[in-house]
């Protein structure tokens, strides 16, 4: 329950005995097609806390902070704020690096209050409780569509996850991504390591796609997808994706929204948003009440990987922040590899075999998505005849995630373009790569 007193800078919320100021109260959020204030998502997340808290209670969370709104640039807060209420808990987290951090765990609506007065539109837990940091108790499906994939499509490669879950004793629970993908959440038993949760969800991709290889990818690189990519990297450690009840950056304020199976053939992504969603889950509930329930056994997906292993499918690519897999093949795109060595370790002796190089040039980088769209527009007007060429996937829109903020890079790949008439790679427009300094300093650290 909450109740509110105002003033000019803020408005403080009663909620559940807590008082949480929202700061700005009416700084506008969402402009575009829907009108929103701070103050109305803050109220949104109030109307639908049950389930946006079966999502995050018990996990630390990523602040992912849209600090201008949606239309806003945002960044990653990993550490949590020092200022904060008394009530606000938080848990050591180890990266990767073995470096620590000290992150947020909400446990009730008044922390989940206080983190979206920070600017979190999106809630970013990570896939463990704070009883078992190093034990993933959820295995994460993020199906992914490229450029020009259909709706249908997406929806017909989750109806597949779903089959192949069930079949290796798995209960998948499906909800849209708040864009164009769905994420399948499957709880596991907390007795794995992120590496064989990880090892597990890329046997799962790989098998999707040798069932509805039209339609489904497991490639890690943009540049060899087609169809929905199943991004069996969410799983590694240290990622993040949104969870379920999320408010999206885009401009109908879309939410990451649960299903029941029986919604996903027909359901529209687009009709789920700030506006419509409290209605929805006053009227019918949580979906996901119930996924802490039906925890299971990860043991045949990874007999699955077994197999794969056995017939020489070694690691995938991981994140490029990640240590080189003892089976990984080398992680270099295909639009830059001259040959690659064989996969498997102990094959160093086997011949190199060529792999094709993408045409691949990098038209822009920077920090803004709409500076990036306005590069890639100003070099197709310099080299109209090529655009005709280009199918919709030869157009990468890169989201990239740096250290503390995403920022975009745009590829076109020239496959389709006449070898004489391809252009040359020149200087990105705009070149603003947020990372290039911090890349290059650590390359001369020793």
């Amino acid at each position: 329950m909450a109740t509110n007193a105002k003033n000019e800078d803020s408005e403080v919320l009663s909620v559940d005995g807590h008082d949480v100021a929202v700061t700005h109260p009416s700084k506008p959020y969402f402009t575009k097609e829907t009108k929103l204030s701070k103050l109305d998502i803050v109220r949104y997340y109030l109307s639908v806390a049950p389930g946006a808290l079966g999502g995050i209670r018990g996990r630390p969370i990523v602040l992912k902070r849209f600090v201008d709104g949606a239309e806003g640039e945002a960044f990653y807060q990993k550490r949590a704020p020092e200022k904060r209420p008394p009530w606000v808990r938080t848990v050591t987290l180890a990266f990767p690096s073995g470096r620590t951090a000290q992150e947020i765990v909400v446990d009730d609506a008044a922390g989940l209050a206080w983190v979206v007065n920070l600017g979190c539109l999106e809630l970013h837990p990570h896939a463990v409780r704070e009883t078992a940091m190093e034990h993933p108790d959820e295995l994460r499906v993020d199906l992914d569509p490229g450029p020009g994939v259909v709706w249908e499509d997406v929806r017909r490669v989750a109806l597949e996850v779903r089959a192949l879950l069930e079949e290796h004793g798995l209960t998948g629970w499906p909800k849209t991504s708040g864009s164009r993908g769905i994420h399948i959440n499957v709880r596991i038993e907390p007795r794995w390591s992120f590496s064989d949760v990880r090892r597990a969800a890329l046997a799962l991709s790989r098998e999707i796609e040798r069932r509805v290889p039209t339609l489904a990818t497991s490639k890690w690189w943009k540049e060899e997808r087609h169809g929905v990519f199943l991004d069996y990297n969410q799983n590694a450690k240290d990622r993040t994706t949104c969870s379920a009840y999320s408010v999206r950056p885009l401009p109908d304020a879309r939410v990451s929204t649960p299903l029941e199976w029986s919604e996903v053939p027909d359901c529209n992504p687009a009709d789920f948003t700030v506006l419509t969603v409290p209605a929805r889950f006053a009227e019918r509930g949580d979906p996901h009440a119930r996924i802490d329930e039906f925890p299971g056994s990860l043991e045949p997906l990874l007999e699955l990987a077994n197999r794969d292993e056995a017939a020489g499918l070694g690691d995938a690519p991981w994140p490029p922040h990640f240590r080189k897999g003892d089976s990984e093949s080398t992680r270099v795109a295909p639009s830059r590899a001259k040959g690659v060595k064989a996969a498997s370790k102990g094959a160093s002796k086997a011949p190199r075999s060529k792999a094709p190089k993408m045409p691949l040039l990098i038209i822009a980088h920077s920090p803004s998505k709409e500076a990036a769209l306005a590069g890639l527009e100003r070099w197709k007007a310099k080299y109209p005849a090529v655009v005709p060429h280009l199918a919709v996937d030869d157009v990468l829109i890169d989201a990239m995630r740096g250290r503390s903020s995403t920022w975009t890079r745009i590829r076109v790949n020239l496959r389709h373009v006449p070898e004489a008439e391809r252009p040359p790679q020149e200087t990105p427009d705009p070149d603003d790569d947020p990372t290039r300094a911090w890349r290059e300093a650590m390359r001369k650290s020793p």
